[in-house]
């Protein structure tokens, strides 16, 4: 007999997911730990400012008279190490599950964090990059590794706010490492205590994730049945598939010729200039453009962070209830969103480049706009590598990451040699006008030929291994189905 059975990955009008569950502690898991490695990532931004000139902090620890240039090198380290593990590390932890990952790049990263005081001491800038290079490549696994957990464990109908919940870890991070280091830096503790604080939780995150952490709601002890099958029966797994996603072969031809990925990657690309551009340099830009101190420094700086995780917040319920509503369809929200969060930040970028020195106050309005805004970008094209392949969601975020992050790189390399004299507005000028026509190219393009519609090759080819007079009669049935109009894209045939 040949029956045939339904796998949708639309919404489904009878979701019926309780409001709280083991999900959600999931997520929240993922985002203290994602919260984590932003502040290990970001802290060097404002400790480097107490590292360069220590009259606004603790002068009892040692200053470094490095140039513009070493410390953009400084900067940059953390990236070239970030982006070499990117692509592998979503095939590692589809194959070896989530939750080791998250683990190792959470306790390492911690490790080297808690070091960094030492190693400036012994090998001055030189050893610091190297430390953070290999802090980079501890957490180069960690994005495609969240990709990979959101694929198990946020149903179809959650998806968006799910992930901007793991997401918006990273604003929590940047916004306790810059809102607490200028009084760190100034505290007896002095700046080294802006890497031993976080380098201390992550290794206290460990041990809650080892307890409650897990790569799928069938490999978690905790959950309950009844919201393991909800999950499972949202994103149409069983174990049969699960088992085969992990040794099914990755199909990178026709990854790379997808125009909607090359594209996403491409929107990626200009929003990572814009993010590291603001997040590396703005600390510098309120010392020596606006005047600011250290406190003040670094209060300012997290403002704009506060501001864009209160508004992600605020934002994941109305997403939820668009997404399961069908107000909008997926590919049309994304669009939306992603307009609103790439396209704004363009005015307020350049009108930056033509503040005059004394303008701070609206200086600080108009920064805190540009990043607020972007966190809106978290329902448009950072959730678009689950819509296009769920089942490769990992190794399209390592993909994506990756090359977005080359900007990290990039970026603040060419701020090192543009800003010669971190006073010079008009050197400033240049800087945002080119994050701002890296942001409105990169929408541009997602416009065109961005989607959210699942694409053919996430998809395993069909295989029938019964006798031929069956494969015959299979055929015939889906013909027969599909000429009566019975038979929809998608679903698959089984033979019993």
């Amino acid at each position: 007999m040949v029956t045939t059975r339904r796998f949708s990955l639309e919404p489904s009008d009878k979701f019926k997911g309780k409001t709280i569950g083991y999900r959600h502690l999931q997520c929240l898991l993922i985002s203290l730990g994602f919260s984590l490695l932003f502040a290990m990532r970001v802290n060097l931004s404002v400790a480097i400012v107490a590292m360069m000139d220590n009259k606004g902090s603790n002068p009892d620890f040692p200053q470094y008279n490095w140039s513009q240039q070493t410390k953009s090198h400084i900067l940059s380290s953390f990236f070239c190490g970030y982006i070499l593990v990117q692509i592998p590390a979503g095939g590692w932890a589809r194959r070896f599950g989530g939750r080791l990952f998250l683990l190792l790049s959470v306790t390492v990263s911690s490790i080297f964090a808690l070091i960094t005081p030492l190693s400036v001491s012994w090998g001055g800038w030189a050893l610091i990059c190297a430390l953070r290079f290999c802090q980079g490549l501890c957490q180069g696994v960690t994005l495609p590794t969240i990709a990979t957990l959101m694929s198990k464990w946020a149903p179809i109908e959650e998806r968006s706010a799910l992930q901007t919940y793991c997401y918006s870890g990273a604003q929590l991070g940047i916004v306790a490492m810059l809102a607490t280091s200028g009084v760190l830096c100034s505290s007896s503790w002095g700046w080294p205590s802006t890497f031993y604080l976080p380098g201390l939780l992550g290794l206290m995150w460990t041990g809650l994730w080892l307890v409650f952490g897990a790569s799928t709601p069938r490999d978690c002890k905790h959950i309950s049945a009844a919201e393991r099958d909800m999950i499972e029966e949202s994103l149409g797994h069983n174990q049969k598939n699960a088992e085969f996603t992990k040794t099914r072969a990755v199909p990178w031809k026709d990854i790379f010729t997808s125009k909607q990925f090359l594209v996403l990657i491409f929107n990626h690309c200009t929003n990572n200039w814009c993010f590291w551009t603001l997040l590396t340099q703005m600390p510098s830009y309120i010392n020596s453009v606006l005047g600011k101190d250290i406190k003040s420094n670094a209060l300012l700086s997290a403002l704009p962070y506060i501001t864009m995780l209160a508004l992600s917040m605020a934002c994941c319920p109305i997403v939820s209830w668009l997404e399961k509503s069908k107000l909008l369809n997926a590919t049309v929200s994304r669009k939306i969103f992603n307009t609103i969060s790439q396209w704004i930040p363009v005015v307020t970028l350049i009108s930056l480049g033509y503040l005059r020195p004394d303008q701070g106050d609206l200086a600080i309005i108009l920064l805190t706009v540009t990043v607020a805004i972007n966190t809106l970008g978290h329902f448009g094209y950072a959730v678009n590598h689950l819509d296009l392949a769920p089942n490769f969601a990992g190794t399209l975020m390592g993909i994506v990451n990756c090359s977005s992050n080359v900007m990290g790189i990039i970026a603040p390399l060419v701020v090192g040699y543009i800003v010669t004299d971190t006073t010079n507005i008009y050197q400033w000028r240049i800087i945002f006008t080119i994050a701002g026509c890296m942001s409105f190219s990169g929408n541009f393009m997602f416009l065109i030929f961005g989607t959210a519609k699942q694409q053919p090759w996430n998809d395993p080819p069909r295989t029938v291994h019964e006798s031929e007079p069956l494969k015959s009669l299979s055929s015939d049935a889906e013909k027969g189905q599909e000429d009566r109009g019975e038979l929809g894209k998608g679903d698959v045939i089984l033979l019993e």
